[in-house]
């Protein structure tokens, strides 16, 4: 090995040693079970299935109550930790972000509070779409390329019946202050986050007016905006339109040119790509919904919202499937869009998905049955934290790949599955903050005469019917 790769290696080891004791130090209560939690996630070897079972792993010194206990009675600073996840972005990286929520599903766990119905891509049982649970929404830093990486910068829950137009909002303007504080962000284009239908997209740009950010939103193809120009003088009396002419996503022929165009010839994946963008185009906005929830006295009309409508069209799917229709995207900005930024930074944000499928199926994110919601919340933190090592390991960890597994792509880095199978090996170089465990004694047990008290009991209103049919049933048979 050459010495600048020993140089190199030596500064990633210290970054991240930097990081697990800021990442210690964020621990306030439960410290040293919080943090050899969070190692066993990653030191397991396979995939976690239990949360009970990562007491057992060899870096986790303490014994299953301390694990439970350390999720209960624990506590962590989320500010702070945000703080340390904004300062591992990369200074050369591009300011983009990826915002979507997932559904941490409990179905059966009628003890849970603040339960809420949630979106849920596959059930498999049925044409059911949602599953009773808590649903969080997650900000990362995503990479240009085709990467499995993304960088977990934030995570909260939504409460059940929340909107979540001002959620993001909020979030987003959260993260923009941190990267305010950073000193290379003033030479740095305006954030961009990137977001997927679903999302309001004039709400969501009306919500962040005056913040120096760009969004970039997924559009249905059977939206219908107005350019603002006024139309031709109409006969007779009554008053000429205010919206402009208008213009229809899924129309056939749209007769306005657009502003701008971008073609790539041959992509590698897409074939020929066509970009076309429409400046200053607006919806009309009804009293419903994040509108509705505004002060009706901040305005006498509803306002009108503008924003860039572009429009995606590919040859060919990677697959080599053929399109089965176009791609409208929604961007706001403080200033005109770059068409090749932006169609590009659409496709990063399915990297998401990676660490989405990473965090259930491997670190267990919803193998947890946890009963409250902020237990839930401190292991959605741990598991963050340790993505974030493995993030900072990646050019440090050895390849152990099995032999039928493919090998490694020449100059990429290992994937965060790959990673996570070399990092017990690195962490004993890298020791850890915490102490040794004191010694323990079996407990007194339960008091004489004590006896178990019956959680209560949170239902859905579907569960609920469900618990009066069966109390209704149970009644007629008795009688």
């Amino acid at each position: 090995m050459s010495v600048p790769h020993e140089v190199a290696d030596v500064e990633a080891l210290s970054g991240l040693s930097r990081f697990r004791d800021r990442f210690y130090d964020c621990l306030d209560t439960r410290a040293d079970a919080l943090f050899e939690l969070a190692d066993a996630v990653i030191c397991t070897d396979g995939p976690v299935t239990s949360l009970v079972e990562l007491s057992l792993a060899p870096v986790f010194r303490r014994g299953h109550g301390a694990l439970y206990d350390a999720l209960t009675d624990g506590a962590i600073d989320e500010e702070r930790l945000r703080d340390l996840l904004v300062d591992q972005l990369p200074a050369d990286a591009p300011l983009m972000f990826g915002i979507d929520s997932t559904t941490y599903p409990r179905p059966n766990a009628e003890c849970s509070p603040d339960r809420g119905l949630h979106y849920a891509p596959c059930r498999c049982d049925g044409d059911r779409k949602v599953v009773p649970g808590w649903e969080f929404q997650w900000v990362m830093g995503l990479e240009w390329g085709r990467s499995s990486w993304t960088l977990p910068l934030d995570a909260r829950r939504l409460p059940a019946g929340s909107y979540p137009v001002a959620w993001t909002a909020n979030q987003i303007r959260d993260l923009t202050e941190r990267l305010s504080k950073q000193s290379d962000v003033i030479q740095r284009a305006a954030p961009l986050f990137v977001l997927d239908q679903g999302y309001a997209a004039a709400a969501l740009t009306h919500a962040l007016d005056g913040l120096e950010v760009q969004t970039l939103v997924r559009i249905g193809g059977d939206r219908v905006y107005y350019d603002g120009r006024p139309g031709p003088r109409k006969p007779g009396p009554g008053r000429n339109g205010v919206h402009g002419n208008r213009f229809e996503l899924s129309a056939k022929v749209n007769l306005r040119r657009p502003d701008q165009l971008l073609v790539a010839p041959d992509t590698l994946n897409y074939g020929r790509v066509e970009v076309r963008c429409w400046q200053r185009m607006h919806q009309k906005v009804q009293r419903n919904g994040y509108f509705a929830r505004l002060d009706a006295e901040l305005f006498t009309r509803l306002p009108v919202i503008e924003g860039t409508v572009i429009k995606v069209r590919v040859e060919r799917l990677p697959d080599g499937r053929n399109p089965h229709r176009t791609m409208w995207l929604w961007h706001s900005g403080p200033h005109a869009p770059d068409l090749d930024i932006c169609w590009r930074a659409y496709l990063r944000r399915f990297d998401m998905e990676h660490t989405f499928k990473l965090m259930k199926s491997q670190l267990g994110w919803t193998a947890a049955r946890l009963r409250h919601p902020e237990q839930t919340i401190r292991w959605t933190w741990l598991l963050i934290a340790a993505y974030t090592q493995l993030h900072l390991a990646r050019d440090l960890a050895t390849d152990m790949r099995r032999p039928w597994e493919r090998r490694p792509r020449p100059g990429k880095p290992l994937t965060p599955y790959r990673v996570r199978r070399a990092f017990r090996h690195m962490r004993d170089r890298l020791g850890t903050p915490t102490r040794l465990p004191k010694t323990s004694h079996p407990g007194p047990g339960r008091p004489p005469g004590g006896r178990n008290t019956p959680a209560p009991r949170h239902y859905l209103g579907s569960e609920l019917r469900k618990t009066d049919t069966a109390e209704k049933i149970g009644a007629e048979k008795k009688g």
